[in-house]
């Protein structure tokens, strides 16, 4: 029996992403293949009407692009953290139905997946924790869940999609808390400027009534702007769009690179990576 998804709740907005990976993986596949999208979405009983009429959309076509650089480069970073560290735990902040830390999976680190508790119950009804593999409810500015997350080995976060509904301040405590806990970690996550966050938010912030965006998290110049976050923090980042591909797929128009070039560019679309301070260092 499917699993039944009722609009105007808070496990809808679990679908759209799910959609979208879907629809990345089907435009997209020399690019992008999630193949635990393409199953779930056969097992979710849902109507997706709506969505399919956007998605004939160049904009909505292009967000499906956005969508899978943005796991696709998360990955990356992850799989280059366990080279080096191959039984770390591997954390996904935000999780919602993503399956980028099982994909990433090498036989020997642990996963983690960290939402909300309404959102972990339908998870564990679709996506059952596997072997060397936790499902945790929790709220990630209650940094009780710290104490879940076995770092004997190392660590590596990562937020898709996470940070733009944050406060600024609350990504600064939650930054610093992780660093001085999680000594020699990795934390990395998607983030834009001002400009670009203000466009994502656009109607969430208009139905919320909030005047304050700039209060959100955006990032111009993360290098000056992080550094100071925690000690011995080095900050990097690379192009969201194009600074681990180079979008030559037949799969991706002209058009869509152009966009990308801006996306990077203008809007300051980033892949943000945190390495934390080993013990005893300053910085």
């Amino acid at each position: 029996m499917k699993y039944h998804i009722e609009r105007n709740t808070v496990q809808e907005t679990l679908v759209i992403p799910l959609y979208g990976r879907k629809m990345c993986s089907e435009q997209y596949p020399g690019l992008y293949r999630d193949e635990t999208a393409l199953r779930l979405m056969e097992e979710i009983d849902y109507d997706f009407s709506d969505l399919e009429k956007k998605s004939k959309g160049t904009m909505y076509r292009f967000g499906f692009l956005e969508a899978a650089m943005r796991q696709s480069d998360l990955a990356w970073e992850v799989r280059d953290y366990l080279r080096d560290h191959p039984a770390a735990a591997v954390v996904n902040l935000g999780c919602g139905l993503d399956d980028t830390g099982r994909s990433c999976d090498n036989g020997q680190c642990r996963i983690y997946n960290l939402d909300f508790p309404d959102v972990i119950a339908v998870r564990d009804h679709l996506l059952p924790a596997g072997e060397r593999e936790e499902n945790i409810p929790c709220d990630l500015n209650d940094t009780a869940w710290f104490e879940r997350i076995d770092a004997s080995g190392g660590a590596v976060f990562f937020a898709a999609g996470v940070f733009y509904y944050f406060l600024k301040e609350q990504v600064r405590t939650l930054v610093s808390a992780m660093a001085a806990a999680f000594p020699g970690g990795k934390l990395v996550f998607d983030a834009a400027g001002k400009s670009a966050v203000k466009l994502m938010l656009k109607t969430w912030i208009k139905s919320a009534k909030i005047r304050d965006v700039g209060a959100y998290f955006s990032v111009e110049d993360p290098e000056n702007e992080l550094r100071d976050w925690a000690p011995g923090l080095r900050v990097s980042q690379r192009g969201y769009m194009l600074g681990y591909h180079d979008l030559r797929d037949p799969s991706v128009s002209g058009f869509f690179r152009f966009l990308s070039k801006v996306g990077d560019g203008r809007m300051k679309m980033r892949i943000v990576r945190l390495d934390f301070g080993k013990e005893g260092e300053n910085g």
